[in-house]
Formats: C-alpha cells, sequence, structure tokens
C-alpha cells in the first residue's frame, strides 16, 4: 500500500466511492479510498436502490438530479453493471397542504430540468392499474428517477475512480487518525500507515467512531430498517412494463416492482427504534454486512396498509426480508463538508439515501474539497450547522423523529418537538408567559411571533392566523416601540495586540478605525465567494466584537481562528451562549431607553452605526445602534444572566408608550422591506460580492482575501445577478427556490422573501440572468403553481433613505 496521498478517503460504501469518483473527476487522481471489508459492506449492500427525483429543496433536489442523470449511462461510461431501472416514480397527496407541496415542488422542477407532473386518480391508474387510489387526491409524477442496484452502481463508481487514477485498497482496516506538527494527517491501518493532506470520513453508520479518532463526533444515529421482497407476483409476470416506485404517506412506505416480485419498504410512523442502542448506536469497528432478525410483527400494521392499496399482493408470500441499518440526520440532510475545529479533516456522511444522494452528494464536496467552493449552496450540508449543543439526546431523538416523518410533510411554521429546548435566552419563560411562541434556529429557542389569545400557528403554506398577528407587531414597531430577543446570534470577542489587522485581512470592508465604530463585512475566500457576513463593532484598540447568523456560529469559528496567521497576538472566544441581545425599536425607543441609562442618545451623542458600552439596571450592555429592521433603534448586548434585568427594566419604563413585542416573522417581513440581504440565501458560496450587489462593502484600496479574484470577477462581468422584486400580491408569499421565468424561459430563482406589513407588499430576492436584472424589468414568479407577476425594484420599499435609523 502506498505511503502517500493527497486524500484518504475512509469508507467503500456509496458516498466514498462517489467522492473518490468525483475527486478523480477534478483531477486528484492522488487519492486512496481504504475500505476495511469489500467494497459496499457497510449499508449500501443491503439498500433498497431508490433515486427519486421529487424534492422542494433546490439544492438536494440538484443533488438527486446529478445522480438520476449519471446512473443510466454510468454502466455503458464504465462496463461495469448499474442495473439501472428508468420506472419514474408516483408519490400521493392525501391533503390540500401536500398538494400545495406538490406545487412547490413542481416549480423545483423546472429550475432543476427534471420531468415531473401533478396527476389525478384516473392518471394514476392508467398508469399503475393495481393501486387502489382511495383517499388520494393526486400524485408527483418524476419520469426521470427509478432504481439501481446499489452494489453494482457503488462498484461502477468504483472502476470509473480507478479508470482515473484513483486507487482503492479494500480489506484493510483503519486503526486510527492522527493530525501531524506539519498539519498533516497519518491514517493508520493494519497494512501501515498514509501521510495525506486531507482525509474524508465516508464511514456511512460507522462514521461516528471514525470521528471519535479525532476527538470529535458526528450527529448522525443509526435506525433500523424494513423492507420486504415477496414472492413473483402473476401480474409482473404478465407485464411489459414496470410498475413506477410508489411513495405513500398512508402506509408510510415505498413500494413498486423487484424484479417480477414485489418490494415494501416501511418507515414506521411511531416505535422506530435505533440500531446498537445497546452498543451506543453504532456497531463495532470489525462486524461486516450485518443485518438484523426481522421484526414483522413491529412494522405489520404498515405493511398491512401497504397491502390494501396493493391488493394483487396481499395473497404472496414472502421470499426475503432485509432489516439493515441506515443512518439519519436530525435534519435530514447529509453530512458534506469540515468538521468544526479541524483542517483537511471532511465529512461525506450521514445520508438516509445514499443511492440517490451519492454521486451528487460526492461531485459536490469533491468541487469544495479541490476548489475551495461548490457551484451549489452548501450551508444546509455543511457539518459545522450542528455544534456541541447537538448532544447525543438531541441527536438521537431528531434522527428518530425525522425516521418516523418520512412521508409526513414538515409544513411551514409546524413545530415538532423532538429535541427542543437545547439552547434557550434567560428570557425563555418571561417571552413565553407574553405570548411567544417558539421555533428553533441552531438549537436556540427563538419567538416567531405573539399570539394574543394563546392559539398555536396554524401550519401551511398560505398566509395564516400569524399573517395578523406579525402585521400588528410590524406596527408597534414602525409607530411606537417593542422589544425582541435575538440572543440567538453567533458572537466572537476578538482581542489581541493585531486583532484589527488580523480583521482588516479576513474581511473585504474596511475595519472601524474609532472605538465604537461599525462595519457590516464578509469574508471571503481566495476566489473571492462569500463565505460569511459579520457585524464589527470595536471596543478598543485590541478589542472587537463581531455577529454573524445563528447557523454559522461554528464555520465563523473556524474561519476566523483559522486565519490568523503564526505569531499573531490574536485571540477569539465564542460567546454565543454567554451573552443576549436584547433589541429595542421604534420612534419612541430613544425615550423608553433614555429612561434606563445616563448615557446620550442623542443623534450626536449616539450616532448611526456606532456603538458605546453602558449600564441599564446595573448590568453592562454593550449597545449597538443599528438593527435589521429599519427603524430607530439599538441592539443591547449584555451578559445573559443579566438580561432579564434589563428587559424588565426596558418594559417597565416603556409602560406608558404602550411598549410590546416582536419576533422573527416581523424581523422577516421588515428586512424585506429594507432590501436586506441574508447569509446562506442572498450571500452564499456560489457568488461574489458582485453577483450579490454589496460592493460597496469591498474596499479595494486595501489588501484581503479574494481581492484578486473579485476584480477578476469585475473584469470578467457576472453571470447572474441579484435583483429585489416586487410580486403581485397573494395568500402566500415566496420563501426561497421558485422559479423565475421570462415566457417560456427560466431565468432564474428566488433565494428568499415575505409580506412586507408596513408597505403592503409581497416581496422577494432572486439571482437572475444580468440582461433581467434593470429595474422596471417584468418576470414571472412561480408559487405554488400560480403565475405571479413580479417587477424589479431600485430601491427598498421602506425609508430608502434610512431617515428612520437616523433619527
Amino acid at each position: 500500500m502506498r505511503e502517500h496521498a493527497r486524500v484518504v478517503v475512509i469508507g467503500g460504501g456509496m458516498m466514498g466511492c462517489g467522492l473518490l469518483y468525483h475527486l478523480a473527476q477534478e483531477g486528484w487522481t492522488d487519492s486512496l479510498l481504504i475500505e476495511k471489508g469489500e467494497l459496499t459492506s457497510g449499508s449500501t449492500w443491503h439498500a433498497a436502490g431508490q433515486c427519486p427525483s421529487f424534492i422542494a429543496d433546490y439544492n438536494m433536489a440538484k443533488i438527486h438530479h446529478y445522480g438520476n442523470t449519471l446512473y443510466p449511462k454510468l454502466e455503458e461510461m464504465t462496463g461495469q453493471y448499474v442495473s439501472w431501472h428508468g420506472c419514474g416514480g408516483l408519490r400521493f397527496a392525501t391533503n390540500q397542504a401536500e398538494m400545495d407541496y406538490f406545487k412547490k415542488v413542481e416549480g423545483v422542477s423546472k429550475l432543476i430540468g427534471f420531468r415531473m407532473q401533478v396527476i389525478g386518480p384516473d392518471e394514476i391508474k392508467a398508469i399503475n392499474p393495481h393501486v387502489d387510489t382511495t383517499g388520494v387526491l393526486a400524485a408527483a409524477w418524476t419520469l426521470d428517477d427509478g432504481h439501481v442496484d446499489p452494489a453494482g452502481c457503488c462498484n461502477a463508481l468504483a472502476k470509473g475512480a480507478r479508470d482515473m487514477g484513483a486507487e482503492i485498497e479494500r480489506h484493510n482496516r483503519v486503526l486510527d487518525v492522527k493530525q501531524l506538527p506539519s498539519g498533516e494527517w497519518q491514517v493508520v491501518t493494519e497494512k501501515g500507515n498514509v501521510t495525506c493532506e486531507h482525509v474524508v470520513n465516508a464511514g456511512g453508520c460507522y462514521a461516528r467512531l471514525i470521528n471519535q479518532w479525532v476527538g470529535s463526533d458526528v450527529p448522525i444515529t443509526n435506525m433500523k430498517h424494513h423492507y420486504i421482497v415477496t414472492e413473483p407476483i402473476r401480474e409482473f409476470l404478465e407485464a411489459d412494463t414496470e410498475m413506477p416506485v410508489m411513495r405513500d404517506p398512508y402506509p408510510s412506505a415505498y413500494y413498486r416492482q423487484e424484479q417480477k416480485s414485489g418490494l415494501i419498504g416501511i418507515y414506521e410512523t411511531e416505535g422506530a427504534e435505533e440500531a446498537w442502542a445497546d452498543r451506543g448506536g453504532h456497531p463495532e469497528w470489525d462486524s461486516e454486512n450485518e443485518l438484523f432478525t426481522d421484526e414483522l410483527d413491529r412494522i405489520s400494521p404498515w405493511v398491512e396498509r401497504t397491502l390494501e392499496r396493493m391488493g394483487i399482493w396481499a395473497e404472496s408470500g414472502i421470499k426475503r426480508i432485509v432489516h439493515g441499518a441506515i443512518p439519519h440526520t436530525p435534519d435530514a440532510n447529509p453530512l458534506l463538508g469540515p468538521t468544526g475545529g479541524l483542517r483537511n479533516f471532511w465529512q461525506c456522511c450521514g445520508s438516509s439515501i445514499g443511492i440517490a444522494q451519492g454521486a451528487g452528494c460526492g461531485k459536490y464536496l469533491a468541487q469544495w474539497i479541490v476548489h475551495g467552493e461548490s457551484e451549489i449552496n452548501m450551508a444546509d450540508l455543511d457539518p459545522r450547522r450542528f455544534g456541541r449543543w447537538a448532544d447525543a439526546d438531541y441527536v438521537r431523538a431528531r434522527s428518530i423523529e425525522d425516521y418516523e416523518h418520512m412521508y409526513i410533510l414538515h409544513l411551514p411554521g409546524e413545530e415538532r418537538p423532538a429535541g427542543r429546548g437545547k439552547r434557550q435566552s434567560s428570557l425563555y419563560d418571561a417571552l413565553k408567559q407574553a405570548g411567544g411562541l417558539y421555533t428553533t434556529a441552531s438549537g436556540w429557542e427563538r419567538v416567531k411571533y405573539y399570539s394574543a389569545d394563546g392559539s398555536e400557528e396554524e401550519a401551511g403554506f398560505r398566509h395564516n392566523n400569524a399573517f395578523h398577528a406579525v402585521a400588528a407587531e410590524c406596527r408597534l414597531v414602525s409607530e411606537n416601540v417593542a422589544l425582541a430577543d435575538l440572543s440567538s446570534f453567533a458572537k466572537f470577542d476578538v482581542t489581541g495586540r493585531d486583532a484589527g489587522a488580523m480583521l482588516d485581512r479576513v474581511f473585504a470592508n474596511r475595519m472601524p478605525r474609532k472605538t465604537g465604530g461599525i462595519a457590516l463585512a464578509h469574508m471571503l475566500n481566495d476566489d473571492g465567494v462569500i463565505e460569511g457576513e459579520a457585524t464589527v463593532t470595536k471596543l478598543a484598540e485590541d478589542r472587537y466584537y463581531i455577529l454573524s447568523a445563528a447557523a454559522a456560529e461554528v464555520r465563523d469559528m473556524d474561519w476566523l481562528t483559522q486565519h490568523a496567521a503564526p505569531g499573531e497576538d490574536v485571540t477569539v472566544t465564542n460567546i454565543s451562549d454567554d451573552y443576549g441581545n436584547l433589541v429595542i425599536a421604534g420612534p419612541k425607543s430613544r425615550d423608553v431607553l433614555a429612561r434606563v441609562t445616563d448615557a446620550d442618545l442623542s443623534n450626536a451623542g449616539f450616532r448611526w452605526l456606532t456603538a458605546q458600552e453602558i449600564e441599564i439596571a446595573g448590568v453592562p450592555v454593550r449597545a449597538l445602534r443599528v438593527n435589521y429592521i429599519g427603524e430607530l433603534g439599538w441592539e443591547l448586548h449584555c451578559p445573559m444572566a443579566g438580561m432579564p434585568a434589563v428587559y424588565e427594566a426596558l418594559m417597565a419604563a416603556g409602560q406608558s408608550d404602550g411598549i410590546g413585542h416582536f419576533g422573527t416573522y416581523a424581523v422577516n417581513a421588515m428586512r424585506m422591506e429594507k432590501g436586506y440581504k441574508g447569509w446562506g440565501s442572498e450571500l452564499t458560496n456560489e457568488i461574489t460580492p458582485v453577483e450579490a450587489d454589496i460592493e460597496r462593502f469591498v474596499k479595494l484600496d486595501k489588501d484581503f482575501t479574494g481581492k484578486a479574484a473579485v476584480l477578476q470577477r469585475r473584469q470578467d462581468g457576472a453571470q447572474g445577478k441579484i435583483v429585489y422584486l416586487e410580486l403581485e400580491a397573494g395568500d402566500n408569499d415566496t420563501t426561497g427556490g421558485e422559479a423565475i421565468t421570462v415566457g417560456d424561459t427560466v431565468i432564474g430563482l428566488t433565494t428568499s422573501g415575505g409580506y412586507g406589513h408596513r408597505t403592503g407588499k409581497s416581496l422577494a430576492f432572486a439571482y437572475v440572468q444580468p440582461d433581467y436584472a434593470a429595474p422596471g424589468t417584468e418576470m414571472t414568479c412561480w408559487l405554488l403553481g400560480e403565475a405571479r407577476k413580479a417587477t424589479v425594484l431600485a430601491d427598498p420599499v421602506y425609508d430608502a433613505g434610512n431617515e428612520k435609523l437616523r433619527a
């Protein structure tokens, strides 16, 4: 076995082989995959092999579609059998909310390019005459998906990788992974050691064991999963065409034709079981090809429902039962990207449908490893979206919930109970008592809106009972004064003699020169694409306070710590859980705040976009005159333990002014009216400041990471441009990932949106082809299957001159 490689991939299942293949395609043929048994011997070999197109998430849809275009030609490309069955798929809708969801996915299909039609019961019966459509309103017919032989497909990717020059070492158990003083990695195996620049954990069900070697963990729960293969079915023996893959919420199952037999895969909606629960949730490292004894009694209610649907199977015997483990993550997305706190130790695991996703995950992760970014937005796939708060209990509870809801639609506004309460601000109980309804973000409980009558949100895709409650909150902020707890921001103290110089190099904007100055700044990589966005406040010559998105906490900590140069006197401290953030906003906010502090809050004494360290109710507060909603106001950052005292003082001081509360739904509505772009939606690793129209925050008279690439992009011209849109109002608004068309041509997609209650406008951001970016240009946005006229705006629809912020 070789002693050096550029990349070592640990694990020879679908994810590992998919990555190796695409690393070789990107030119990194000096890559080595090590598998402790035979290729596919983990969970790949016993998978059912489904490859669906039906998915509403734009980036995940790209991953699925890529596999469904590669697999049909992979056998011819490699000479290794794949056994692609392009039979298409049907997914049933049994209520109106699912019908709305189908329309949303149909919009994604326009963007991605997979064929999809929403069809009625008669058309369903024409495609699959054997299925009982009782209670079915419609089906999503995805014509381009199907299923493969999992082992064959995985081996075809492996053969393709070897043909391009990559190497595979089978029957070689990895024993340890160590980081060397040089920063390189040493992979210790039974057959010797390999030194490499990058290590990738593609261990599937064994991924947690692999990460533990480097003092880390991954948020994966291995779940037991059954599928059953029947004896041959007479109707299939006589048929010339293959039945499509059926996905059905009634039995919570997929079912299809397997050769001339039937195949039924069950996702229990209750009582699902973790695999190897008595061993900490993972298999022994020396085990291979592990299956469990079948538990037919446990899954029989769902099997019986499937047989109601497919009556021709009811009297058939069982030929084979497969009861194996599949990994699930708390949010159903795979783990693709770096490991927090470690350099060049990557994750390629956590996929619950790894056959469908293996090729696409491999493609886009390979791009990230080789080039520093991917052509799709990786934020929702990055393993660092989970922090230390995602402990074993949280991961287990959320992953089991994900498994049990495989075919149960998670509606917008629906709050599921598993894993809740991991991170709470010190105002949690007080705001709940005030009527706050909580949702979660990066483990944080945060109020989405306040319910006057105590009723929960009526979850769905269209305007609901939250709509008018949020409108009232926006009026309160714009006409009076209100408070919001936005403690979920990621928060960092950056200190040391060289802190300012380091930050000036890391961020494209110029760092504040004066104490109390505030800058909105962006982190770029060497290719000029956006890695993060932060608000940077200078508290002293050697002390800075940085705020960024909740979901970027671990990612931004990595970026800041890993970009300090050797010998620099810089310390980065994550204080996200230690500090709270209470926002006070509205035309009366200055009056209320003045009653609880001795600080001079006048425009002359406390200018917009500056900060001061003040005191409220005996609590030291970092007061920033800045906010995300476009009204006069302050962000009040203080030790979490002191925030209740600050809150109570403000509520008492504002009682005569009718002070109230607002939540994150109102924040989003108001930020859309101000035209404020968001990290992870508008600002992603796919684009540079040129496409995002944030060049005013890029100071080309200084050196910073990515400067040369930004200059080159300005010279070459952007391939897409962001636009700010007003849509014809309806009973729903943009959520992101909707198609934008002109005539029959798709020219872009939305990134986020919402209804602006202060202005009565439905608003959205979108990326479109540059020829359509001029103000006044009209286009069509597709929302839940409805064509809405959209017009490009030149300026924010609310207070474009920032007069209210400066008041």
